[in-house]
């Protein structure tokens, strides 16, 4: 198996940034159509001809600010978006013979880069002078969080965002692969967009540190954007054993450490899951010099949720994808040492487990990718309705059934991209705005 090791260049960016001469070549391709797929595509409704001729003109602040006027968490979005199914895959010169489509998210990238990264440079946004005496309290730090604060300080509200993390950002901080988005420009983006003003309050964890109804006797609206919770644990025996994990805590502590304090360099590791978490699991597990990672995975290949695009990069790391198999035990002496697993099938559209029928997998490490847990508790203990989920009960612009509280982001969707999550924030911020101001 071919693996990247060490703490150089197996973690350098996927999608390493354009020259000026290639950002624009590839923005004098563009066709700039009316009414533009990618445009529709985007859950944010990115004007991405226009921010793309602006790139052709010269014009690269402008071009950043078309971008940033819709999707405030542009910088991030342009590396951790799966642009290859939502903007370049709606691109029509798919369906041209011999035609690859406009390589948006490095264009979006390339635009965005300068402002974000740029210090004591001239503000894009700024909220106005004078407030409208109104307040919002925001529970998450994330990108629906930011993306709701974003809008709403424009609009003269004082905000204030509460943090349950000692670093703000949410899954851009401590859960996204960290060749696509390092926790450093993650924290830049955050930084950046703290310039509009809104207060952050970390170490605060709503529900206990605070009560929700402090917050909301304290604040005119308030927005839940708290994300998801751990990986739950299978059930399974040795899942207590030293070596199993859940994977967003082992992402995390990649993103948080140095490299070399998280290598696993000569270990075996398992990652349980079909998803694009699971995915990032065994990429971030090659690049941190394992010897053989497996990815293990109840149904067959075509059941999978991870993108296409995803498990060919994981394929391309040599990771060893088992299918049809059941996690039914974990076995070691203190430590993980075996993975054991029962074939599955499907028989009258159920999966069948086949516990008469097992074999075993020796590893080292096994990490837990097979969905987070819905905050159900929190949100009831918070007066505020789920379904049978356990995910909020909201309108379409995220209006929970407690009155003046609105919801978005993985919490409410059950867990969709940063740019849907940016989406939501700003959709609730609109109409935060619309019911206090009525």
């Amino acid at each position: 198996m071919t693996t990247r090791r060490g703490d150089g260049p197996e973690f350098a960016e996927l999608k390493p940034p354009l020259s000026k001469d290639e950002a624009l070549a590839e923005a004098n391709r563009c066709l700039y159509c009316y009414d533009a797929p990618c445009t529709r595509a985007c859950p944010t409704h990115i004007d991405v001809p226009a921010f793309i001729k602006k790139i052709a003109s010269g014009n690269l602040r402008g071009s950043g600010k078309k971008i940033l006027e819709a999707n405030i968490l542009g910088f991030s979005c342009a590396r951790v978006c799966p642009t290859e199914e939502l903007c370049e895959g709606a691109c029509v010169l798919n369906d041209l013979h011999g035609h690859k489509p406009i390589a948006i998210g490095k264009l979006q990238r390339y635009a965005t880069d300068p402002i974000v990264l740029e210090k004591g440079g001239r503000p894009l946004f700024s909220a106005p002078d004078n407030k409208n005496g109104r307040s919002v309290g925001i529970v998450g730090a994330g990108p629906s969080g930011f993306g709701c604060a974003a809008e709403l300080c424009q609009r003269g509200y004082d905000v204030t965002i509460y943090e349950a993390a000692d670093k703000p950002g949410g899954l851009n901080t401590y859960g996204v692969a960290d060749y696509k988005l390092s926790q450093q420009a993650g924290l830049a983006e955050v930084e950046w967009v703290q310039q509009l003003g809104a207060k952050l309050v970390l170490n605060t964890r709503v529900g206990e540190d605070v009560s929700f109804d402090e917050l909301a006797e304290k604040h005119d609206a308030v927005f839940v954007g708290v994300g998801l919770g751990p990986v739950p644990a299978l059930g399974i025996p040795g899942e207590d054993l030293d070596g199993s994990q859940d994977v967003l805590e082992f992402i995390a502590e990649l993103k948080s450490k140095p490299k070399a304090e998280c290598s696993l360099a000569g270990k075996t590791v398992a990652v349980l899951g079909g998803g694009n978490t699971a995915i990032d699991g065994v990429t971030q597990s090659t690049r941190l010099g394992a010897e053989k990672v497996y990815l293990v995975y109840r149904r067959g290949a075509g059941e999978m949720g991870a993108y296409e695009h995803e498990v060919e990069l994981a394929k391309l790391d040599g990771v060893e994808f088992v299918y049809w198999a059941q996690p039914v035990e974990i076995a070691g002496n203190g430590k993980v040492q075996t993975l054991r697993c029962a074939r599955t099938r499907v028989d009258g559209g159920k999966l069948v487990v086949d516990e008469g029928d097992t074999f075993e997998l020796a590893v080292d490490r096994v990490f837990r990718a097979t969905g987070q847990a819905k905050l159900r508790d929190f949100f009831k203990s918070a007066g505020i309705d789920v379904d049978a989920k356990g995910r909020p009960v909201a309108d379409e612009d995220g209006k929970t059934s407690r009155d003046g509280v609105w919801t978005g982001g993985d919490c409410r969707n059950g867990g969709k991209e940063v740019v849907n999550a940016v989406a939501e924030g700003k959709t609730a911020a609109i109409a935060i705005d619309r019911a206090l101001s009525a």
